[in-house]
């Protein structure tokens, strides 16, 4: 008897408090109607204006400060993808205006590079007769506090 009477209490208290979000509900969407009546339609004459930078004879805090130098245009690689961790270093060309590295990438594809030319990590920093020295400056696409040389190196036996 006891659990019928407590059964019922229970069904009618959650039945109560169903009603009575309805009614809640019903009330905020009547007032939800009329105050989108009342808004303003908005256009490009209404909008405030976006924010903007005025540097005020400061450095521009977003540009890039590694990049000055000599680090020449844009990567030497489609999309990026050639990185110093995959890039092989199969020779060293001396020419009239100085060394140039032949880099073999992921795809067993040869790249003629120079001092400054962009790799998705990093660039080339210097090249001399037996070995190629890479500057990093990203890792995993963020920006490294402190650059990383690598240095990669013909074998002795292939000069």
């Amino acid at each position: 008897m006891k659990k019928k009477l407590v059964f019922i209490l229970v069904v009618g208290l959650v039945g109560g408090i169903g009603f009575f979000n309805f009614s809640l509900t019903q009330e905020t969407q009547k007032s939800d109607q009329q105050s989108t009546a009342t808004t303003i339609p908005l256009t490009l004459d209404n909008l405030r204006p976006r924010a903007s930078y005025d540097p005020g004879g400061r450095r521009d805090p977003f540009k890039d400060l590694i990049g000055k130098g000599r680090v020449s245009g844009p990567a030497s690689t489609e999309g990026g993808q050639l990185s110093i961790e995959n890039a092989t270093l199969v020779g060293i060309v001396k020419t009239q205006k100085g060394y140039v590295a032949v880099i073999s990438g992921p795809q067993q594809m040869p790249f003629f590079l120079r001092i400054g030319d962009k790799l998705a990590d990093g660039y080339i920093f210097d090249i001399n007769s037996s070995q190629v020295i890479f500057r990093k400056t990203h890792d995993r696409g963020f920006p490294l506090m402190r650059p990383i040389n690598v240095v990669k190196e013909i074998n002795p036996e292939e000069r």
